[in-house]
């Protein structure tokens, strides 16, 4: 009975009420405080805006709800191309309550750690449906996506951190085919590398034209201030610009449209990450594509030995494909956009196109290079294999033997003499008795006669 009392199978208590409520409100208010903090620093450098903790407050609640992408409609006009990078840190932030939360409680296994995310999701999804409704104004917002949007990202946020303690991957790597999880490890990779060659893009376009960039940064130290911000907002944004001007797609702001191949001019905002953008075609665009063409060629170098057979090789090729393809064009279409239905409307990073795009720019050069780099077997019946160094001369006929050395065919042949004298003794001795009864019975008579 005492073993059966301590047995280690015994499933342990879900989390306490304080963890979960710790884990699910302390991303809420962090965020909202981080977000009204930013607000009222922008607030106080501007030199004509007056500052109070009600308007800053109720100003961060539309910031928070934009934060996670919940478009947001301004006096009637959709403002659906949102920053980044608020999104990231955020996701961060709800990552990493989650993951002391769960250390805490010493969360484990799929329905605990399911808890934990469970709660957080809920709570988030709960905040930005209130948050929704309470909007009243020019600025409105969709209670659906004020609902759905934070739950997905921050259920997302949740997902990732407790990937480890939930056992979830475990379980589905024992089940999965192991060219499979080649692939996903590669695609994932290759994720990481496009977002650097996206990075790389933009550097270049910010170091080229330094200049124009740091000539937009007019007014006061507040104006400077709140463009910096926002520009620095929407770094991942331009970073995915960036990518899908290096794979070919390119990007477009209302009339301009930017691409290797293809360049339409235009007006775009004053904002100082825009003065980026060049201002005329360049001849050496083109040679931007051997960065993706190098990100595909890392995909087919990391799965050349992922199996002995080529197609093999290339089911795990065809997997890292798919899934780049699908991260594309989710980043794509989060860094996009209407802006207002202005002049600049909408923010368009092609998404459709530069999906299709990485499945070229990765799949065809990983599939030559894991076809080719790789092992590969004789085919069967097309290579006879290699005879071994024991088997039979092709001259020798099937079951002779090599020739005895001399010694031995001379005992050979005194045995087989030896035998033959045995014999013929043998017969002699068995046919004597019958030979003399014949010869007396002739000797008999002939002296009768």
């Amino acid at each position: 009975m005492a073993l059966l009392d301590e047995s280690p199978l015994r499933t342990p208590a879900r989390p306490r009420v304080r963890t979960l409520a710790a884990a699910a409100l302390l991303p809420l208010l962090l965020g909202h405080a981080a977000i009204a903090a930013v607000f009222a620093l922008v607030t106080a450098f501007a030199p004509r805006a007056s500052f109070s903790v009600d308007g800053v407050l109720g100003a961060a609640v539309p910031g928070w709800l934009a934060a996670y992408q919940v478009p947001l409609v301004i006096s009637d006009r959709a403002l659906g191309a949102l920053p980044l990078l608020p999104t990231l840190l955020l996701a961060l932030l709800v990552g990493w309550v989650v993951a002391v939360a769960a250390r805490r409680a010493d969360a484990r296994g799929p329905q605990q750690t399911g808890c934990i995310a469970g709660v957080v999701a809920l709570a988030h999804a709960a905040a930005g449906l209130t948050a929704a409704l309470l909007l009243d104004g020019p600025l409105r917002v969709d209670p659906l996506a004020g609902f759905y949007y934070p739950a997905l990202i921050s259920g997302a946020a949740c997902v990732v951190a407790l990937a480890r303690r939930s056992e979830v991957l475990t379980g589905l790597s024992g089940r999965i085919d192991p060219l499979a999880v080649r692939g996903l490890r590669a695609g994932v990779l290759a994720c990481v590398a496009l977002v650097a060659v996206g990075a790389v893009v933009v550097v270049i376009g910010l170091v080229t034209a330094f200049g124009r960039v740091t000539s937009l940064f007019t007014g006061g130290a507040g104006e400077s201030a709140g463009l910096f911000l926002l520009s620095l907002g929407y770094l991942p944004n331009a970073v995915i610009a960036g990518l899908g001007f290096a794979a070919g797609p390119g990007f477009g702001i209302g009339e301009v449209s930017v691409a290797p191949l293809g360049f339409s001019g235009g007006a775009v905002p004053a904002v100082p990450l825009l003065g980026a953008l060049p201002s005329g075609p360049q001849p050496w665009w083109p040679a931007l594509f051997v960065l993706p063409l190098a990100v595909g060629l890392l995909v087919g170098w990391a799965l050349r030995d992922a199996d002995e057979s080529p197609v093999a090789r290339l089911r795990a090729v065809s997997v890292a494909s798919i899934l780049v393809a699908a991260v594309v064009a989710v980043l794509a279409g989060s860094a996009g956009g209407a802006l207002g239905g202005g002049p600049f409307d909408p923010l368009d990073l092609r998404a459709a196109a530069l999906s299709l795009a990485m499945v070229g720019w990765i799949g065809v050069p990983a599939g030559v290079l894991a076809w080719f780099a790789g092992p590969h077997p004789v085919a069967a019946g097309l290579i006879e294999p290699e005879a071994d160094a024991d088997e039979d001369e092709p001259g020798e006929p099937d079951g002779t033997d090599e020739p005895d050395s001399p010694e031995e065919s001379d005992e050979d042949d005194a045995a087989v003499e030896a035998a033959d004298d045995t014999a013929d003794d043998t017969a002699d001795d068995t046919a004597d008795p019958a030979a003399d009864g014949v010869a007396s019975d002739t000797d008999a008579a002939d002296e009768d006669r």
